[in-house]
C-alpha cells in the first residue's frame, strides 16, 4: 500500500532555512522506501494572502449562485483541502518566528480549517472530519523551548491539527541553532537521526 505524504515548508529563508533542510532530509529518506509517495508544497514560494472577508464569504455561497470571483477565491481553500484529503501523512517543517508559526503557515491553516468541511460542531463539541491521518512536525529554533511554557508553537499546531481530526502527531525538534556551532551541529544531527527513525516507522 502506498503511503501518500504531503511535506509543507514555510521558512522565509528559503534554501538557508534549517526547517527547510529538515524537510529535505525527510524527503531524501522517504525516497529510500518504495511505498512512500511525497508531494511538496512551499508556502513561501507559493504564498497565500492573508484570509480576508471577501474570500471567507465566498465559502458561504452555493456554487450555482456564486460569481466568477467568488468561485476563484473559494477554489484556493478547496484545492488545499482536496490535497490534504488524499494524503495519509502531513509533514509540517516549521521555523519559530517570535514564538509562533510563520504567517504563511497560518494562512494555510486558515483555509483548511473549515466548519462543515474539515470539522463540524456537535452537541459534544467540535469533531474533526479528516480522521485516519497522522502528522509530523519538524521544528527548527534558535533557542531551546521544547517542553517549556515558551513553546506555544507546538500546542498550537497540535490543537489545529486535532481540530480537523489529526490527533496522531510526532514532533522532531532541532533547537539551540543560534547557540554556537557545536550546539547547532549536534542538534541538527540528532534531529536528522530522529527523522531517519520516524520515516522507517511510517
Amino acid at each position: 500500500m502506498t503511503i501518500r505524504t504531503l511535506v509543507i515548508t514555510s521558512s522565509i529563508l528559503g534554501e538557508n532555512g534549517q526547517s527547510k533542510a529538515l524537510a529535505e532530509h525527510f524527503i531524501d529518506q522517504a525516497r529510500g522506501r518504495d511505498d512512500l509517495e511525497v508531494t511538496f508544497r512551499d508556502l513561501v514560494a507559493d504564498e497565500l494572502p492573508h484570509l480576508g472577508l471577501t474570500e471567507l464569504g465566498s465559502w458561504q455561497v452555493a456554487n450555482e449562485e456564486s460569481t466568477a470571483e467568488q468561485r476563484e477565491l473559494a477554489s484556493r481553500s478547496e484545492k488545499l483541502i482536496d490535497e490534504l484529503r488524499v494524503h495519509d501523512v502531513i509533514v509540517l517543517a516549521v521555523p519559530m518566528y517570535n514564538f509562533g508559526i510563520p504567517s504563511q503557515l497560518k494562512a494555510w491553516f486558515d483555509r483548511v480549517m473549515r466548519a462543515g468541511v474539515t470539522f463540524r460542531y456537535t452537541e459534544n463539541g467540535p469533531q474533526g472530519l479528516l480522521e485516519g491521518k497522522r502528522a509530523v512536525i519538524l521544528a527548527a529554533r534558535g533557542g531551546q523551548y521544547a517542553g517549556t511554557e515558551k513553546d506555544t508553537q507546538t500546542p498550537h499546531l497540535k490543537l489545529m491539527l486535532g481540530m480537523i481530526g489529526i490527533g496522531e502527531v510526532d514532533a522532531v525538534f532541532a533547537e539551540g541553532l543560534a547557540m554556537g556551532e557545536a550546539k547547532r551541529n549536534a542538534s541538527l544531527k540528532e534531529a536528522r537521526q530522529a527523522i531517519d527513525g520516524l520515516v522507517q516507522r511510517l
